[in-house]
């Protein structure tokens, strides 16, 4: 599960990076471009943030993992004594 999160966040912070190149280049600029400079700019905060937030869950997800993985040995640990 956090292997795809990972995926994940990093497509979006990908996009994020996309969409803020876009806004500082004159195709945001052009007559009939979709949405202005601002627009993209927001879009691009907005993909970063949710991106960040993935991440942050697919790091507590392997964290969460490891700690039953860690956990689940201990216990045969324990039994085998």
């Amino acid at each position: 599960m956090g292997r795809n999160l990972y995926i994940l966040a990093g497509s979006l912070i990908l996009f994020a990076f996309i969409s803020c190149g876009i806004a500082y280049t004159n195709i945001a600029r052009q007559p009939g471009s979709p949405g202005d400079v601002s627009l993209w700019r927001t879009m691009g905060l907005g993909l970063l943030v949710v991106g960040l937030l993935v991440a942050l869950a697919g790091i507590l997800s392997s964290l969460f993992e490891q700690a039953e993985r860690r956990a689940e040995e201990a216990r045969r640990a324990r039994r085998k004594r």
